[in-house]
């Protein structure tokens, strides 16, 4: 992997991580046209360069992380489901991860969900609920929901944003909790992968990972304030007619003869 590559690939991880469109659908297109040689250390590059995007969320954010009780033991609550069905599953996740018929898919449902959501919830666009006003059990839910995100192409950010909406909270809101949510969820994968593989990884590539994860950072940083302005005024439906169209692409380059591989 060149540091073009990974240029590129924070690009597209940074656009995509926050936003309920499915960055492993975005990363399998974007590899696929850059004929990046499918390995381990590809594999584990999309998940570490996670790390920038985290920041983007602590950077933007960071009043709400300051110390409070209350609302780290919701975080942690919502974690929990995500870990443990994480750790239970974790064979038929690897399964899962094999099939780019399976991110298609579920890139087009999602979007179809995505479209149908916006008329259901169109009210809550300034009213409802806030992260504050979340019990525990709701906390539960929402962190069951984001473990649907396990399936490849659901996304995480999308799950649980759905999963915000049924409990009543506005969509700027359910937007920022999935950003919240997604610290210590992507915090832990990225230090699960990093144990799995730092032994492996030559000199050269730890430059190549401090640029994807810079990348990725500053380009977050942008895409939610985006995300925000967008749903604020306008909904998902956009987001899911876009999701529609990318798994519909998938699709075609699959049955037309192209080979793409999960990173």
């Amino acid at each position: 992997m060149t540091y073009l590559h990974a240029i590129i690939l924070g690009i597209v991880e940074g656009i995509t991580e926050f936003l309920p469109i499915s960055s492993t659908g975005h990363m399998i297109i974007a590899s696929s046209m850059m004929g990046i040689e499918d390995n381990s250390f590809t594999k584990a590059f999309e998940v570490i360069i996670q790390f920038g995007a985290i920041l983007s969320v602590l950077v933007l954010y960071w009043k709400r992380f300051l110390p409070e009780w209350s609302f780290y033991k919701k975080l942690f609550i919502a974690f929990l489901p995500t870990a443990i069905i994480g750790f239970v599953a974790k064979d038929l996740v690897e399964h899962l991860l094999g099939s780019v018929q399976v991110v298609a898919w579920s890139l087009i449902l999602g979007g179809i969900i995505l479209v149908w959501s916006d008329r259901i919830f169109a009210p809550l666009t300034s009213t409802g609920r806030k992260t504050s006003d979340l019990t525990n059990k709701d906390a539960v839910k929402l962190g069951l929901f984001q473990s649907i995100a396990m399936i490849p192409g659901v996304s995480r950010s999308g799950a649980t944003i759905m999963g915000a909406l049924t409990l009543g909270m506005n969509k700027k809101e359910a937007a920022e909790f999935s950003f919240f949510l997604a610290v210590p969820t992507m915090a832990a994968a990225t230090l699960y992968k990093l144990l799995k593989i730092y032994k492996t990884i030559e000199p050269g590539q730890w430059s190549v990972l401090a640029v994807g994860s810079l990348v990725a950072f500053v380009v977050a940083i942008i895409a939610i304030k985006f995300f925000i302005g967008v749903v604020s005024k306008y909904g998902f439906r956009g987001f899911g007619y876009y999701r529609i169209l990318v798994g519909v692409i998938i699709l075609v380059m699959l049955y037309s003869g192209h080979e793409l591989q999960l990173m």
